[in-house]
């Protein structure tokens, strides 16, 4: 076989195609991906891993495949969560779940790893090793930061990190690269306030919230500043308010406003949650209310490494896949950030079409072309990089 070879069988397709569907089809929201990390498994199983570890992080599945030879090692991730959106398809492999679908392409990008795994049991790597991650609960920002906190992820640390995600809107198969930021920094701020109830009839009895929300609402919006090209860029979105109970006979004495912080850089975010935070404790000491204040979802901004960057781009390059850098950075946040923080990683984007339904959009598929496009991008960086 030839050092660079690692084309796939129609078998391979055909079985990574109907085995990606089929996890379509059982979709497993962030934090119950049992099912899905045994079914990834023992789909490995005869491909004859060097060691499989689970419950990584939750139900995180790492399999390894080691050269018994010194080199670096590189870490390959995908994400095993599905989300809470009701598909809305006439395919076939449509969600069987209610409430319940994978409309992001995690299905997919578990797909390309499982052909890598394919290619490595056919031919192990000369040096080093490579580590495929199946990393749990990327939609909630929780997965990668429970995976680095596993007492046993040491035993798997890489010293390059990779990862890529399907990019809708994007020509098939192009790819989105740079270095530097990709991802922003987010996190969800939940904002309580409280008071105390009256009668309707009585309002003046009572402490109400609603001024209170009603003047937060617009002054958090107010935060948002910079243009999204420069490291000031700071953007708040207000996702949700809840307010009392759904009666008519009492004055609400407690509210709730969630929101999204958004920033280019981490560092900005430290002066956007003060800034928020502040905010909060003004309306609440005008209004005569309790408050507090907590986070949830916290997503680091992913920065990618130069030189990982630099082995990405060589691997497009001998498999033939454009590319550019158009697009970048995103707005949308990525947990893979995380594994930037003790390794050399980098993530690409792989475009699934220009017009195909955009990500979490209720008739969103993953494009299954794009399984061993991606697969081959990764493979070649494997080879490339331990031979």
């Amino acid at each position: 076989m030839d050092l660079m070879q690692h084309d796939f069988t129609n078998a391979d397709i055909a079985e990574l195609t109907a085995w990606r569907r089929k996890l379509h089809e059982n979709p497993e929201i962030s934090g119950e991906e049992v099912r899905t990390a045994r079914e990834v498994v023992a789909f490995l199983a005869d491909t004859g891993p060097d060691r499989v570890l689970t419950e990584m992080g939750g139900h995180g599945v790492a399999v390894v495949f080691d050269s018994g030879a010194a080199g670096p090692t590189l870490l390959f991730r995908s994400e095993l969560d599905a989300l809470p959106i009701e598909e809305i398809s006439d395919a076939p492999h449509r969600s069987r779940v209610p409430g319940k679908s994978h409309m992001c392409g995690h299905d997919g990008h578990t797909a390309i790893l499982a052909a890598m795994a394919r290619q490595l049991a056919r031919r192990r790597p000369a040096s080093g090793r490579v580590v495929l991650l199946f990393q749990p609960a990327e939609e909630t920002g929780e997965g990668a930061a429970g995976v680095i906190a596993d007492p046993r992820f040491p035993e798997i640390a890489p010293d390059y990190a990779f990862s890529l995600h399907n990019l809708p809107g994007t020509p098939l198969g192009h790819v989105r690269l740079k270095p530097g930021v990709v991802n922003c920094a987010s996190r969800g701020m939940r904002i309580v306030l409280s008071g105390r109830t009256a009668h309707s009839s009585m309002p003046e009895t009572g402490v109400s919230p609603m001024m209170a929300v009603s003047r937060l609402m617009p002054a958090l919006t107010a935060l948002s500043a910079g243009h999204f090209s420069r490291d000031d860029f700071a953007l708040v979105t207000v996702c949700h308010v809840a307010m009392g109970e759904p009666v008519y006979g009492i004055q609400p004495g407690q509210a709730e406003i969630r929101c999204t912080l958004r920033t280019r850089l981490d560092e900005r975010m430290a002066d956007l949650m003060a800034a928020a935070e502040a905010l909060v404790r003004q309306e609440a000491e005008a209004g005569g209310l309790g408050n507090a204040v907590d986070y949830h979802e916290v997503f680091l901004a992913s920065l990618n490494d130069p030189d990982a960057t630099v082995h990405l781009t060589a691997a497009l390059d001998a498999e033939g896949v454009s590319h550019d850098e158009a697009e970048l950075p995103m707005r949308a946040s990525e947990d893979f950030g995380r594994f930037g923080k003790g390794a050399k990683s980098a993530m690409l984007f792989l475009g699934s079409g220009e017009k195909h339904p955009q990500l979490h959009n209720p008739d969103y598929d993953f494009p299954d072309d794009l399984i061993p496009i991606g697969a081959r991008i990764f493979l070649r960086t494997a080879r490339t990089m331990l031979g």
